[in-house]
């Protein structure tokens, strides 16, 4: 008798199974495919060059509690994102920044200058509801073609106007030098992997793991008390009301006979090329090698669910199914998938400690 059966062994469910394990409960974590760590999985490739399965996945979070947790389970090599884009020829800095603006018009504007060059690009809008909206808002319609409408339309096969503010909102501008993709307190990777750290994660005594499973066929099998289930909640529910939309990735490495390929963990192409971007992993690892891996980035209307579309209409049907989930006990829905949501890594984390503590709690009644 396990005490929980936990779909998912991403950050969501083995968050959650080793904070119940290390409550005193007994757990089995199950995973279709043949690997923990769930989107985060990395591996040594036949070069002998750690890799990310599933592109490449940078941590940071402002969250002291979440890097904490974490920290026990791996030590940390510190590293900051820096991402260019290839627009006009030039590459340049992406959050837009000081160093973007002078660069792309051959200025050498100061912070206090280019805050009123921005303003006199700008296009006001109100209300702001869409992805275009934010951009053209702040920096105007030229920027916005030269940065975000083109790569916005291959990552999600729409056009701006018709995505939700959400997306674009991600990205800020700056009007100072700092080419830091995320500006987070704690920004690091897992000095040996994020398997490795997953590995630790799971390593507990009450913890039974069982890979290329599908939970389904382990309903009638086994006893167990509680469900978590991390996996997309449309399919929970054998797609009842229809399936929620998605956008996928596919992923093509090349292994190089150069130590280095390009100057920064990540060059973005917003306006040529099919793919969105180019990532190169040893910028993130840190990791010494004659050779290097890198990755382009296509986007598909194809394969695993990564990236829930932002539009009303789908949060809607979303909602039908969340209405659905809370009328079913005994079972807890979490996670990316289960939550039809794009959370970073931290914030998963940060919801699958929430819900532990809740678990508690509720057991404790």
């Amino acid at each position: 008798m396990y005490d929980y059966l936990i779909v998912g062994c991403g950050f969501a469910g083995s968050v959650l199974a080793e904070r119940l394990a290390n409550a005193g409960y007994k757990i089995l974590i199950v995973d279709k495919r043949d690997h923990i760590a769930g989107n985060a999985y990395d591996f040594y490739n036949e070069a002998g060059i750690l890799i990310h399965k599933y592109g490449p996945h940078i941590f940071h979070t402002n969250s002291a509690e979440v890097f904490k947790y974490l920290s026990r389970f791996t030590a940390w090599r510190p590293y900051e994102h820096r991402v260019l884009a290839s627009v006009d020829g030039q590459l340049v800095p992406i959050p837009i920044n000081l160093t973007t603006i002078n660069k792309l018009y051959g200025l050498n504007l100061s912070a206090l200058e280019v805050e009123d060059f921005l303003a006199s690009k700008a296009e006001k809008r109100s209300p702001v509801r869409t992805s275009e909206d934010v951009v053209v808002n702040v920096v105007g319609h030229e920027l916005f073609e030269k940065f975000f409408r083109g790569y916005t339309k291959k990552q999600w096969d729409m056009e701006p106007a018709e995505l939700d503010a959400s997306v674009t909102a991600r990205v800020p501008t700056r009007t100072n030098t700092d080419d830091r993709y995320f500006t987070d307190t704690f920004q690091a990777m897992p000095l040996n992997g994020y398997t490795e750290m997953f590995r630790r994660m799971l390593s507990h005594e009450r913890i039974s793991i069982m890979l290329q499973t599908d939970y389904r066929d382990l309903i009638d099998v086994i006893q167990y008390k509680n469900l978590i289930y991390t996996g997309p909640i449309d399919s929970f529910f054998d797609f009842k009301y229809g399936k929620l939309p998605y956008r996928s990735l596919n992923f093509e490495f090349q292994t190089l006979d150069v130590e280095k390929y390009q100057t920064t963990g990540t060059v973005n192409y917003p306006l040529n090329n099919l793919y969105t971007r180019i990532s190169e992993f040893k910028h993130l690892t840190g990791q010494k090698h004659d050779k290097t891996t890198i990755v382009f980035e296509y986007s598909s209307a194809e394969g695993d669910p990564y990236y829930p579309i932002p539009r009303r209409e789908n949060q809607e049907l979303y909602d039908r199914y969340k209405k659905l989930a809370a009328e079913v006990p005994n079972v807890y829905f979490t996670g990316r998938l289960a939550s039809y949501k794009y959370y970073n890594m931290d914030q998963v984390v940060a919801q699958s400690l929430a819900l532990a503590k809740k678990l508690e709690r509720l057991n404790e009644q």
